[in-house]
Order: structure tokens, then sequence, then C-alpha cells
């Protein structure tokens, strides 16, 4: 559970405007980087860090040097080394007590007129990119007018960042300040900004800036036709448009060791490849409190791996020196058990996710879409579910039984929707799905559909490890007549069935249950229940499944549009509440357990890693622990 810090943590982050000022430094740096500058292959240290560099304080000061060992499953398991390093304008940063609060990045300063409608930035002066070139407001441009407002690079610009249907404005100060403007008052801008940053078309989404001197030679507004398609013809991809985004070639970190990055890593080896590896960035713009440039670390390596077991083994052998992704909470008595022989301990942490079955409303099967649509066959599931045994079971008695809803100790948090439809009561489903004509049954006493075809539902899973989950939920859907077949496939896979609408149930982390409005995108249907909704309403209609004109889902828009044009936080937290609420009655979503325990594999040698902070893709996940600050024994 989770303690109220979390609220005032959080409130007191989003009022800040915070200037950073820094005594005179004698800064320090890596032995690595030393030696380069004595070979004349890097400028001295204070010529590659800001004037005014940002202050990241360490938990303790640190030892330079080492290389941090993790494991990583290939290709499509690029969002986890990307949270160990991502960099925002303004990020969430752990508070002494354990709660988040919003601190500046790679800026000076920001502020926010009484309105909420502008929001200056001003970057820190002699900011850089990893090769060195300055990052100003000239990449800032490059970013809106030659990315942002390029349709063939961004074809529909995120609501996110054009409430009310009216996008974002940039004005230009000087080389180092901008102002970003909004038609109306957005209070929610800044919490946006720390998860999402400003979207696609990148995969580490620095914030306003695309590095311009690299990135326009691959942009239709720099060169020509001719030259973009032998650039793609360069790269094998089929147009040069797939050079950009999340998994493109170019702009993705994780695929391209020449993308000037202003992280504290950047790729080397990538993937795929038996052991991906990440150097540190020598112009990396922040220091320790004893002016100490950042990160700590010299190199990280990505083993590859494919089973469970494999990554199991390697905890106990050692071999990992810090990592939460993959840690399983079913195996966490192994885990602890092995402690000793794998030299390492668990710092634990809480989730924000509520692990759930996500229906496809907008499934092909049209049999199945009718069921989804009533809200009794959705009741009738929730509450033939066994929470508690599957608590037990397949997380070790470390989550607890509840609802996809904000988590306790969230500024969101309803103690009644955290428990909506979660008991379990498989008399009364049996009779809600009677009430739903689904009285007929085959010989082996499952229900059928109205077709005559046995009531089935196939439950997609992105991991093996949840094939226990999935048993028992299968045992618990067949008491109340219904088939469940599970469906393990790999996360590429998994992704892309969600964005084709070539699904009919998923298995899923729902997330983003700590701060909602930094991205209330999942419970707007946004690659979840209802993405073909989703995306005929971020495109206006262009494109994507028109919802019914009575839909409910269109009251959750509603709400969303006006919080997002309030004019104070109020009234905007107030219709956020609204949206939650109409999202969870509805259960369009049904979550199983949540706020579970977190383990992190920690080598006895790995410092600086805190226990007991908030895991959530809206803090980005392990990022929240400040990564740059972590430190091996040398």
């Amino acid at each position: 559970m989770l303690s109220n810090r979390l609220l005032t943590s959080i409130a007191a982050g989003l009022v800040a405007s915070t200037c950073l000022a820094t005594a005179a430094w004698a800064f320090q740096e890596s032995p690595i980087l030393a030696e380069q500058v004595a070979a004349g292959a890097l400028p001295p240290v204070e010529e590659r860090l800001p004037v005014n560099p940002t202050v990241i304080n360490a938990v303790e000061v640190g030892q330079y040097g080492g290389t941090w060992q993790r494991a990583y499953k290939g290709p499509g398991d690029r969002w986890g080394p990307t949270k160990l390093m991502e960099e925002r304008v303004l990020k969430w940063t752990p508070t002494e007590d354990g709660g988040m609060q919003l601190t500046p990045g790679y800026i000076e300063s920001y502020s926010v007129n009484e309105t909420s409608t502008e929001f200056t930035f001003t970057l820190l002066d002699g900011l850089k990119w990893s090769d060195g070139h300055p990052a100003t407001t000239e990449d800032v441009k490059f970013w809106y007018d030659d990315v942002f407002l390029n349709t063939d690079i961004v074809p529909v610009i995120d609501p996110t960042f054009s409430p009310g249907g009216k996008p974002l404005t940039l004005e230009v100060v000087d080389e180092r300040t901008f102002i970003i403007k909004f038609a109306e008052p957005y209070v929610y801008f800044l919490t946006i900004l720390a998860k999402d940053s400003t979207g696609e078309p990148s995969l580490d989404r620095p914030s306003f800036l695309f590095p311009k001197h690299y990135l326009s030679q691959f942009n239709n507004h720099y060169v020509s036709e001719e030259e973009l398609n032998a650039a793609a013809q360069k790269y094998s991809v089929e147009k040069w448009t797939d050079l950009w985004g999340s998994k493109g070639i170019v702009t993705a970190w994780w695929s391209n060791p020449d993308l000037p990055v202003i992280t504290a890593w950047k790729i080397e080896t990538p993937a795929p490849a038996d052991v991906v590896t990440m150097v540190r960035n020598p112009y990396y713009y922040a220091v320790d409190q004893e002016g100490n440039q950042l990160p700590y670390i010299d190199r990280i390596e990505h083993k590859l791996f494919e089973q469970q077991e494999t990554f199991n083994l390697m905890v106990v052998q050692g071999q990992i020196d810090m990592q939460g992704r993959y840690v399983q909470l079913q195996d966490y008595t192994f885990y602890k058990e092995n402690e000793e022989r794998g030299n390492y301990h668990t710092a634990d942490w809480v989730s924000a996710d509520t692990w759930s079955l996500a229906p496809n409303l907008t499934t092909k099967d049209e049999v199945l879409a009718g069921l989804y649509a009533n809200v009794d066959f959705r009741q009738a599931l929730s509450i033939a579910i066994d929470r508690e045994l599957i608590n037990e079971v397949a997380f070790s008695g470390l989550a607890e039984a509840r609802q996809a809803a904000p988590i306790s100790g969230s500024p969101y948090f309803n103690a009644e929707l955290e428990q909506h439809w979660t008991e379990y009561d498989p008399d009364k489903a049996n009779e809600l799905l009677d009430g739903a004509g689904l009285t007929e049954r085959d010989g082996d006493g499952y229900r059928l559909r109205s077709d005559g075809q046995r009531l089935t539902l196939v439950v997609e899973a992105s991991d093996a490890v949840w094939g226990n989950a999935l048993e028992l939920l299968a045992d618990n859907f067949a008491d109340v007549g219904i088939e469940l077949l599970p469906r393990i496939i790999d996360r590429t896979q998994w992704d892309s069935n969600r964005d084709n609408n070539d699904y009919q149930m998923q298995w899923v982390p729902f997330d983003r249950l700590s701060v909602v409005p930094a991205d209330p995108r999942n419970m707007m249907g946004s690659d979840s229940y209802g993405n073909q909704y989703f995306v005929w309403y971020s495109t206006d209609g262009a494109s994507g499944i028109e919802p019914p004109a009575d839909h409910p889902i269109r009251t959750l828009w509603a709400d969303w549009d006006k919080a997002s044009t309030s004019g104070s936080l109020e009234e905007a937290d107030a219709a956020v509440n609204h949206m939650i609420e109409t999202f969870v009655t509805n259960g369009w979503v049904i979550g199983v357990v949540g706020e579970a325990t977190v383990p992190n594999i920690v080598g006895n040698n790995f410092h600086n890693v805190r226990a007991g902070l908030v895991s959530d893709d809206v803090s980005r996940g392990i990022g929240l622990g400040q990564t740059q600050q972590m430190w091996l024994d040398q």
C-alpha cells in the first residue's frame, strides 16, 4: 500500500519553477574520459559541461567506473534499456520520503503564466549533444517546424499536445529560451511532459529537442527525394519515413550509434546482439553534489536471454548487477533464498500496475463484440475471478485484489472504485450470463454463443511466465461455462495484434495509475480495450472505428477534453475524477491484482538503489531511481 506522501509530493512539484544556480565548481570526471582529454581526443570537462550544470543529489557520492551487467530479451525489448536513461525537460524524481516531485532536467529554468497558457523554458547555457555539438533553440525550432508539424513524419498530433483540438505553438525568444503556447489553459502540461515528453517520433523522446545538425539529412524539408530514397536504401527500409519513429533505424537511439543524444549513456553495440552495449556520454549535462560529472558507471551491458529459467540462473550466478525487469513475483521466494549465493539483495518497490484482462471492444468477431458491449457480460467476467487465489499462487501473495483504478496514495485514489466488481461470486456471474442469453451449453458444459459456437475467449500474453495466472483464470471461467484459451506470443506480435485490431482479449499490466493526467490515454482506450475507438477520436474521425453515438466512452473523452482546457487545477481534477469513474464503473478493463511488490535485484557491490519507490510508466519505471547516480565498487 502507498501512503498519502505521493499526493503531497506531486502537488508540491507541480507549482515549482526552479532556476538552478551553482557556485564555482571544480569539476571531476571519469578516469577514462580524463585519459581521452590527455590524449587530445576530448576537450576538458569544464568545456564539455554547461556553465551551471544540473545537480543530481546522489544518495551517496559514488566511485567512477565499471560495467553494469543486465539482461534483455531481444530487439523488441527496447523500452527496458530506454527507461534507464530517458531525459525530459522536467522529470519525476524521488523525495526523501519516497514520494515523487517534478525537477528540471536539461533546462536552467521554467515558468508558467497565470492562465497556464504559456510555458517558458530556458536551456542550460552550454548544453551539448553527445558529439559535442551545441544544443540550442535551433534544435527546438527543427523539432517544431520540421518534425512535429511535418505530416509526413507525424501524420496525427496526439490529443495530449493539442488540447481542445488546437496544437501547441512555439515562440523562440533567443538561442536558449523558448515559449510553448496553448489556445486555452492547460494545467496538466508539465506532468505530461515528464511522462511522455513531446511524444513520437523517437524512442528516448527528448522534449522539444531533435539534433538538427544530424537529422536534417533525413528530413524532406532539407534534402531531395532522391537523397531520401538513397537513405532508405542504405538503411534497408521501404521508405524514408520508416527511418523515423520509436522503431526507426535512425531516430531510435537503441538502433543507431551515430544518433547524437543528451542521455547519460548512448548505444555502442545495438540489438540484435548477444550482448548489447551502451557507453557513457562524455557531454552529459549533470553533476553530483560535489561536482562529479555523471554518470558514475562507464558502460552497461545487456546479455540476451530467452527463457525465464535462464534469467533466474543469471541472477543466482551473480551475473545481474541491478535489474527489476523480468524479476518475477512468482519466483520471489527463490530470489530471497539465493541472495547469499548470488551476492545480491532485493530492493523492493511498489507497482502502480494492475494486472488485467483487456477485452477488445472492436474485435472483428461480431458476436463477441456484441457480448463485450453488454455491461452484464463484463460484470460476469469480473466477478467470476477468484483474485485472492491468483494473488497467492501467481503473485506469491505480494499483490492485492483490486480493480484497474488509481493506486492508494494517488491524488485520484477512490477506495470504492478500487474494489468495483472484485467480489468473487460465480453464482451471480452465472445468473448474469444466463440473463445475457447465454443459456445453451455444449456437451462439455461450455456456453454456446448465438451462432452456436462454443463461447471461447483467446487471451494473449507476451510472456510465458504468465501461463500460471492464465490457467487459474481459465479454471475460474470454466466454472461459469466460458472457455479461456491462453495464447503466449512475443512482445512484438502482441503489440502488433493490438495495433491491427487482430485479437480478442489480452493480459496486460494496466499502468499509469499513479498520476492519471500525466498520461490518460490508456483509460481513453489507446493501446488498450478500445484502441480503434481512440484512433477515431484522436484523428477526428479520419481513421479508426467510430463508437456508437450513445457509447459511454464518448463521455470519458469529453471529460478529458474538459480537463485539458480547464482554467484551474481543481476544475481539471474534477473532470479527471469523473473520467476515472466512467472508466472503472463500465468495466471495460477487468482488473485482477495490483499494487504488487516490485523486487529489484541489486548486487551487494552496487550502490544508490533506493527501496520503497513507486514503479509506474508515468515516472518511467526504474528511471525514477535516477540511474545516473548509481555506482559500482571498484
